[in-house]
């Protein structure tokens, strides 16, 4: 016993000494299972209430409402960035008189059973506020050259104000969730859910899910629109759209157990605050009216939204045609809920750089100085788009996603987030070299412009442009894109 001991405290030794003398290989995170995704946005001017629907034939199918509120269009491209400059078709156009003949609005795809199904709000040309809920039925593979036929309106518990349909299936049942307006209440729409017996026909008694109660939810208007579901795990969450259609519309998240009865409204729980509001500092307002699709390699989510890039509307903001359509990718905390982070600025979409050898931390700033920590909040603190260098000549530089303008410089080899002055020591000391990971060739190392052989690597969780000459320095300068 005695000598099995003596043994241990030597190896615990041996591993302390070559800790010390940096000649021990560090520990190595796994490779991230949702690597980073880029895109620029916006992907579409003058779409609102964008649709992105991922089909198994290899292409993204893209509807949103055109500001003439006339017509319903189609986009497919195989990629998420390609939809911006795919050719635009015309699949239905609102009927001259009476029903579907006003105020087309909040189109989306869906392919069910075999055939395609568009669900879409519209009001009646002698009356452009009798908005109700209508599907189309497209039979073909390809839904810009399908046959459309109508299947009608979508009938609810009353005749009132309806819009917003979306379906979506969880454990293998198919559900329709939607907004309308419950004449019992003083407000404008609910949430309503209810499952299906077939694409255009809810079975049973729709159930309440959600009501504007909040602050944020009545700002202008009381309005609870726009229902999305996503599921992560054995949790499934609706976010939905909440008060005018201006700078005051933002995202709010309901949050129900994946095996739970959905058309139970106890199954269901409110956040006490929106998710994704309006941002200042990126130039974005409003956003709201989303769908979820996936990137082209299948591992990560992706928040499909529309907004504004000004707060000042004139007039009614349901005349003003300049809502857009944008993407960014949704992450995951630890407890398994999402953080959309903010509506980052127009342009490419920032990234997060995780530790090679701390799994769950990420690059950030704190105060304006650089580290990596886990768990962070605000998600923006840990984004930064990769950009050209201000030294140019094949450099990159990382701007902040909640700081547009600042960038990671050196100073005094800490590594710290600042604003660009125009000088050439700054365009020197926040300009790198991007290089293939020191510790893994998948990950990324960032080697400073100025000082050849010195990398951002972290020490003490502060990060530093230094020389690395171990394996654990090598480690501490790499990172993984996320």
């Amino acid at each position: 016993m005695r000598r099995n001991a003596v043994r241990l405290f030597l190896a615990v030794l041996v591993a302390l000494a070559a800790v010390l003398t940096g000649t021990a290989a560090p520990a190595q995170a796994a490779v991230p299972e949702s690597p980073a995704v880029t895109y620029t946005n916006p992907i579409a001017a003058q779409r609102a209430d964008p649709h992105i629907f991922r089909h198994t034939d290899g292409y993204y199918y893209f509807t949103a409402t055109v500001p003439e509120y006339d017509r319903i269009v189609l986009r497919r491209a195989t990629t998420i960035q390609g939809l911006s400059t795919a050719q635009e078709i015309t699949i239905w156009t609102k009927h001259t008189s009476g029903i579907m003949g006003a105020h087309i609005w909040a189109p989306e795809i869906h392919f069910i059973d075999g055939r395609w199904y568009v669900y879409f709000a519209a009001g009646a040309t002698d009356d452009v506020w009798a908005i109700r809920m209508y599907v189309l039925e497209g039979t073909g593979a390809n839904p810009l050259t399908a046959t459309w036929t109508e299947k009608g309106q979508i009938r609810t518990t009353w005749e009132s104000f309806s819009l917003d349909a979306t379906t979506f299936t969880v454990g293998g049942v198919r559900y329709l969730a939607w907004a309308q307006r419950n004449p019992a209440e003083d407000n404008n729409t609910s949430l309503f859910i209810a499952k299906m017996a077939n694409p255009w026909t809810i079975s049973g008694t729709p159930a309440e899910i959600s009501q504007p109660t909040l602050s944020w939810e009545t700002v202008g208007y009381k309005v609870n629109e726009g229902p999305a579901l996503i599921q992560h795990g054995d949790k499934v969450f609706m976010t939905y759209s909440a008060s005018a259609t201006d700078a005051n519309y933002c995202l709010g998240m309901l949050t129900a157990a994946a095996t739970a009865d959905l058309t139970a409204p106890a199954s269901w729980t409110k956040s006490a605050s929106p998710v994704f509001t309006s941002n200042a500092a990126t130039s974005q307002y409003g956003p709201g009216h989303n769908s979820f699709t996936v990137s082209e390699d299948g591992t990560s989510d992706i928040l499909v939204y529309h907004d504004r890039s000004y707060k000042d509307i004139s007039g009614d903001p349901l005349n003003d045609p300049n809502r857009r359509t944008r993407v960014q990718k949704v992450y995951w905390k630890a407890d398994g809920t999402p953080d959309f982070g903010i509506p980052v600025a127009d342009g490419i979409t920032p990234q997060r750089f995780s530790s090679f050898n701390y799994a769950d931390r990420f690059v950030r700033h704190w105060e304006y100085r650089a580290r990596i920590e886990a768990n962070v909040s605000p998600l923006a603190d840990s984004q930064f788009r990769v950009v050209t260098g201000p030294a140019g000549t094949g450099t990159v530089a990382l701007e902040s996603a909640n700081f547009p303008g600042y960038y990671l410089r050196h100073r005094n080899f800490e590594v710290w987030l600042e604003k660009n002055d125009g000088t050439a020591a700054f365009a020197s000391d926040a300009s790198f070299y991007r290089r293939a990971g020191l510790a893994d060739s998948a990950g990324v190392s960032y080697e400073s412009y100025n000082y050849a052989g010195r990398y951002v690597r972290h020490y003490n969780y502060a990060l530093y442009v230094q020389t690395p000459s171990t394996a654990t320095d090598r480690g501490d300068a790499t990172f993984y894109a996320r």
